[in-house]
C-alpha cells in the first residue's frame, strides 16, 4: 500500500526529536571545547543579565587563563552571573547521564529477571514478582534520602538508586511480554527441534522483547530526567557547582519576577528533551504494535 511506508517511519515529530537528542548529545560531549566561559565562572558585574548582554571582560574555557574577551550571554546569567549556555551544556551531561544510565541498570537487570520469570514460571516467578512489589512499596523519595545521608550526594550514587527503582517496572514489561512470547508457534517449533532453555531465551525470547523494551527504556529515560530535576530542585542531586538542569531551575527559583529567563531556559530544554524521548519511545511502541497486528 502507498501509506505503508510512511506508516512505518517514525514521522515528522520523531526525525525532529531524534535531531534534537543527538544535538543536545553533541553539545554535552564537547562542551570542553566551546569558546564559553566556564560553567563556574562569576561575572560579579552581570548578576541575573538578561539574554544578550554583551561583556567585554570575560574570560573563555578555551583561552588563556587571564586573558579576557568580549562575549554575548546570548541566554543570560543565573543569580551569581554565571553563563547560563554554558551550564546548559555542561548540565546536559548530567541530564543525560542519569536520564540513560538510571534506565540501563532497570533495562539489563529488571528485563532478565522479568524474562527468566515469565519462562521459567513456578516459585522463581512467585519470588521475582514479590520482590518487586516490595520495591515498588518503598518509598522512592525515602531511598534518595537515606542514600544521601549515608553515602553523600554525587552523580554515581544518583544514578544507581534511581536505576534500582526502575527495575520492577522494566521486569514487569519484560515478564509480560515473555508470557505471551513463550507460547508462540516459533518458540514451541524450537522446543520440538531439542533447543534447550538457554538457546530459546538467547535466539528466540531476548531478540523479540528488546524492541517493547526499547521503547519503554526511552519512557523511563525522559521520566529519569525528569526525576533528576525534581531531586535537584530539592538539594539531594548532585552537588554545586556541577551544573545540572534541575539545579539551573532551583537557583532561579528566587528571581522569577525580576530574571525569569534563569529558571525558564533549563526548563524549556528539559522539556523539550523529555518531549523528545516521549516521542522516540511512543513510536517505537506504535511502530511494534502495527507490525504485531500484521501478523
Amino acid at each position: 500500500m502507498p501509506g505503508s511506508k510512511h506508516s512505518g517511519g517514525l514521522g515528522a515529530l520523531g526525525w525532529c526529536s531524534l535531531v534534537w537528542l543527538l544535538l543536545v548529545a553533541l553539545s554535552a560531549a564537547t562542551a570542553d571545547l566551546w569558546a564559553i566561559p566556564p560553567f563556574d565562572r562569576m561575572d560579579w558585574d552581570n548578576l541575573s543579565a538578561r539574554p544578550g548582554t554583551r561583556s567585554s571582560a570575560v574570560v573563555l574555557q578555551t583561552g588563556a587563563d587571564a586573558e579576557k574577551r568580549s562575549y554575548v550571554y546570548w541566554l543570560g546569567t543565573d543569580t551569581m552571573g554565571r553563563d547560563v549556555v554554558s551550564r546548559l551544556i555542561h548540565g546536559a551531561r548530567i541530564s543525560l547521564a542519569v536520564g540513560l544510565l538510571a534506565p540501563l541498570i532497570g533495562f539489563i537487570g529488571g528485563g532478565l529477571l522479568g524474562c527468566l520469570a515469565g519462562y521459567f514460571r513456578g516459585r522463581f516467578e512467585s519470588l521475582v514478582v514479590a520482590a518487586m512489589d516490595v520495591i515498588l512499596a518503598f518509598p522512592g523519595l525515602v531511598l534518595l534520602l537515606v542514600v544521601t545521608f549515608y553515602l553523600g550526594p554525587n552523580l554515581f550514587n544518583l544514578i544507581v538508586t534511581l536505576g534500582c527503582l526502575t527495575v520492577p517496572a522494566f521486569s514487569r514489561v519484560a515478564r509480560a511480554q515473555t508470557l505471551v512470547l513463550r507460547d508462540r508457534e516459533f518458540v514451541q517449533a524450537a522446543r520440538l527441534t531439542g533447543a534447550g532453555h538457554f538457546t530459546i531465551l538467547l535466539r528466540e525470547i531476548i531478540p523479540n522483547l528488546l524492541v517493547h523494551m526499547t521503547a519503554y527504556g526511552l519512557l523511563a529515560a525522559a521520566f529519569m530526567i525528569m526525576a533528576e530535576g525534581a531531586i535537584s530542585f530539592l538539594g539531594l542531586g548532585v552537588p554545586a557547582p556541577t551544573p545540572s538542569w534541575g539545579g539551573m531551575i532551583a537557583e532561579g527559583r528566587e528571581v522569577l519576577d525580576e530574571a525569569p529567563h534563569v529558571s525558564m531556559v533549563p526548563a524549556g530544554i528539559m522539556f523539550l528533551t523529555v518531549l523528545a524521548f516521549n516521542l522516540i519511545g511512543d513510536g517505537l511502541r506504535q511502530r511494534k504494535e502495527r507490525r504485531a497486528s500484521q501478523l
